[in-house]
This record gives structure tokens, sequence and C-alpha cells, in this order.
């Protein structure tokens, strides 16, 4: 329970302080780019380092590197296929979800891990 409202405590810190760095940024929309996902991630990885040492945080480090690469992508290809090809919603979707699973899931081959 403590390690729920420590996360918690330090999460809501992490996201006020980097809400408050994308209200000064320009243009406004760098905004919900410093919203929850950093403050998570930073929040998750100062807890893990606490509870598991520093070696368990860069895995998770690493893990949420590849995702965020992997993400990236998944928003290339909707992008593409929404723009520029006029293809449905749906469809690309799923196929963009499909993109993203497996560039995850290689990019933790590739870095030696396991699932």
């Amino acid at each position: 329970m403590t390690e729920y409202l420590v996360r918690f405590l330090l999460g809501g810190v992490v996201v006020s302080a980097f809400a408050m760095l994308g209200d000064v940024l320009r243009p406004k929309s760098f905004a919900g780019l410093f919203g929850a996902a950093p403050s998570v991630a930073l929040a998750t990885l100062g807890i893990a380092v606490y509870q598991h040492g520093a070696r368990y945080a860069a895995l998770q480090g690493y893990s949420m590197m590849a995702g965020a690469l992997a993400l990236a992508l998944y928003g290339v290809v909707v992008c593409q296929l929404l723009v520029r090809a006029h293809f449905r919603a749906l469809p690309v979707t799923l196929l963009a979800l499909v993109v993203w699973l497996s560039a995850a899931f290689g990019l933790l081959f590739l870095a030696g891990g396991s699932t």
C-alpha cells in the first residue's frame, strides 16, 4: 500500500512539474508531451531503483525506450496510411497495432531480453 501512495505522490509532483514546463514552452502543443507519460516513467524508475537497484531500473529504462521507438513507428504508420493512402481508421489501427507489437518485441529480442 505504501508503494502506491509513494507512486501517487511522486507521480503527482512530477506531473505538475512537467505541466508547468509544458505551459512555459512554445508552441502550446508541447504541453501534452510533458503530461503523464514522462512523470509516470520517472516515478516508476525511482521506485525501481529504491526497491530493486540500479541494474533493474536500467532494464526498465531500456524497455521504456524500446516501447517509445515502437510507438513512434506506430504513429508514422498510422499517419501515412490515414493521410496519404486515405484508408479507414479501424483497419489502419489494427494493422499499425501489429506493426507496434512486432517492433516492440523485435527490439526486445535484439536487446537480448526475454518475455
